[in-house]
């Protein structure tokens, strides 16, 4: 039996990529994305912040790198993983992630709460970057420089 692994989000960044050359020679860019909801309960608005890790892999992460900045809001299409890995005092760590294979950049570069745009023309600075094929294989016991 087969399954979906399958995330979409859409958020801001809440703080610059941070990206690195590893071993194999590929690039790794980790971002931090924020997704809220907001409610009224007893008249009251509430609203709640979740944080998510999302690794992006080869040229996408240098697009990435180059294009993204704290504030810049994003969509990510990509994958659940779950990564295992001893720590220096010998103890198991895991960390779960989202492993994106898709960026799609919205809204202006400097938007820090406007409304997104879409600019079909191709003039303006959103961009959509797909299918730069796999991403590296790697052992799940190999630590990512993060």
């Amino acid at each position: 039996m087969s399954g979906v692994n399958k995330v979409i989000l859409v958020g801001r960044l809440g703080a610059d990529p941070e990206v690195k050359a590893i071993g194999s020679g590929s690039t790794v860019a980790r971002l931090n994305l924020a997704t809220s909801e907001s409610w009224v309960k007893d008249g009251q608005r509430q609203e709640k912040t979740e944080w998510h890790r999302i690794t992006v892999w080869g040229k996408l992460a240098e697009i990435c790198g180059k294009h993204l900045t704290k504030g810049r809001q994003v969509y990510v299409e990509g994958k659940l993983q779950t990564r295992q890995w001893e720590d220096q005092q010998g103890q198991k760590r895991y960390t779960t992630e989202i492993v994106a294979n898709t960026v799609q950049f919205l809204g202006s570069a400097g938007a820090e709460g406007g409304a997104s745009r879409s600019n079909s023309t191709g003039g303006g600075d959103d961009f959509n970057f797909q299918d730069f094929g796999p991403e590296p294989s790697f052992n799940s016991n190999d630590e990512i420089p993060f």
